[in-house]
Formats: C-alpha cells, structure tokens, sequence
C-alpha cells in the first residue's frame, strides 16, 4: 500500500518522538525510587504476558497473520493513556512515567525479538512476512532515534518542547487515522472476519493484561497506587505503536488488525478496571489503600 510506505513510517516516527518530548533522565534515575514495583511490573510486561498471549492464541487457533498480531500487540509496552487511566483512577503516575520511559527503550529489544520469535512459528513457511535484519534495524531506528530526539529537544529547549507536545501528537493523530483508513478500505470485504477472529480474543487479553498488571504486584506485596499504577500500564498496550509496526515494516494489513480491535476495547475495559479498584479501595482501611 503506497499510502502506508511513503506516510506510515513518518507518523511513527513523530508519534515516538512526541512520546521523547515528555521524557527526561530524571523518568529513568526514579526506577531507584521504585526498585521492586519497576521490576515486578516490567517482568509481567516482558515476560508472562506474552506467555500468555501465546497461550490464547493457540487456544482460539487464529491465523497466523492474526497470531503474529496478537504477538506484537503482547510486546507493545504501554503509553500516555496508561498514565492518564492511572492518574484518574487514583494510581501512582510517576510510576506509569518511569515505566513508560523503560519500556519505551526496552520495545526497541522486546518488539523485534517477539516479532521474529511469532514469525518463525506461526508463518515458518511464508518467508515474505519475515522481519528480517534490515527490518530489525529500521524498528531500532524507527523507534529509538525519535525518542532520543525528544528527549534531547526536551533537555535543551524544554519550553519549545512543551509548545510542540500538543502540535506533534495532532499531526501524528491525523497521519494515523489517514493511513488506517486507507488499510481498512483495502481490507473492507475481509474486516467483518477479522472482527469476529479477533474480537473475543482481544477482550480476553485486554481483561487479564489489566488483572495481571493489578493482582501480580498487591501478591507481591506492592502498595496499592503502584499496583494500579502498574495494572493501566499493562493493561493498556500501545495499540498505536503496534498497528504502525504491522502495516510499515512487516506490510500486512491483517497482522494490524488485533491491534485495531484491541484500541477500541481496551478503554472500556480500562475504564471498567479503574471503576472496580477505585470502589474496591473505598471498601478498605485507609491504611491499606495508600500506595
């Protein structure tokens, strides 16, 4: 899709420069602030939830386009919509922020690794879906150049930074929904499909992303904030990041599909988390309720 090659790379590149824009050293340093909640959470992130993910997709047999999707969704760390869930439904933001800082780094490893690993066994046989080297190094580049941009335009002009926050996401936004749209036309005989492939598969991943990011850190014995803190920001994947991956470097409408679904889903089922822990933290001590 001419579209996608020529407007797609560029709309991910400003997203992950816009996301630099609103990081500083100081994200990274506050991990020694949070040594077991940063750890716990990035465990969950990197390691059980695609387990899990893998799990379901062989549960639910999708396609391999489909399953390679899911994958990718898995990896995607999370964003600036975890951080608004959390500061909303009473969770520790500095946390989502030092969190968000490390996964976005981590995702330049994480997403080419998971991506491969799911191409290898889902599409062993289709060697045009491969990501191969060169599609490695683009995502390195595509996705960790614009963020240290950012934050280097965010350490040296830090008013002109927040000036260009709101103006760069607007123009990322809009590429996007072009691009989307544009994939979605092409693909429109084949989206009710998709939809009812892919539909409660997203919904089960969404509802135990949340569960997990939640239940896996208050097990932990982490405080309450952080551990909401840690549920939106893993229960809430980048979607954006991900369908951005799947129609520029591995140039599959259908591996974007999850992710589609997935964005739509997952601020109900966000919005429904945040709801039950908040009236869950009503019902308790106010001892036991702070983080």
């Amino acid at each position: 899709m001419a579209l996608a090659g020529v407007f797609l790379p560029v709309a991910l590149a400003v997203i992950m420069f816009g996301l630099g824009l609103g990081l500083t050293i100081a994200d990274f340093r506050r991990v020694v602030a949070y040594p077991k909640a940063t750890l716990v959470a990035l465990a969950c992130q990197i390691l059980l939830l695609p387990a899990i993910c893998f799990g379901l997709v062989l549960a639910f047999g999708l396609p391999p386009a489909l399953a390679v999707g899911m994958m990718l969704l898995a990896a995607s760390p999370g964003g600036t919509t975890a951080n608004l869930y959390s500061h909303l439904f009473g969770g520790d933001v500095a946390l989502n922020v030092t969190l968000t800082a490390i996964n976005s780094v981590l995702a330049v490893v994480t997403l080419p690794l998971v991506t491969n690993l799911s191409l290898s066994y889902f599409a062993a046989d289709s060697a045009a879906l491969g990501l191969q080297f060169d599609k490695t190094v683009q995502v390195v580049a595509i996705v960790l150049v614009p963020v240290a941009i950012g934050m280097a335009v965010r350490a040296w002009l830090p008013r002109f930074a927040d000036r260009m926050n709101t103006p760069v996401k607007i123009a990322s936004a809009v590429i996007l929904v072009l691009v989307i749209a544009g994939a979605l036309l092409q693909e429109l005989h084949n989206l009710g499909g998709y939809i009812r492939s892919v539909g409660a598969v997203t919904l089960v991943f969404s509802v135990l992303s949340l569960a997990i990011g939640y239940w896996v850190p208050r097990l932990a014995g982490i405080g309450r904030g952080q551990a909401v803190a840690s549920c939106m920001e893993i229960g809430i994947h980048n979607a954006t990041l991900s369908i951005a991956v799947a129609l520029t470097l591995l140039g599959d409408t259908r591996m974007a599909v999850p992710a589609a679904t997935y964005g739509v889903l997952m601020f109900f089922t966000a919005a429904a988390a945040g709801f039950l822990l908040r009236s869950r933290t009503a019902q308790v001590p106010y001892d036991e309720a702070r983080p």
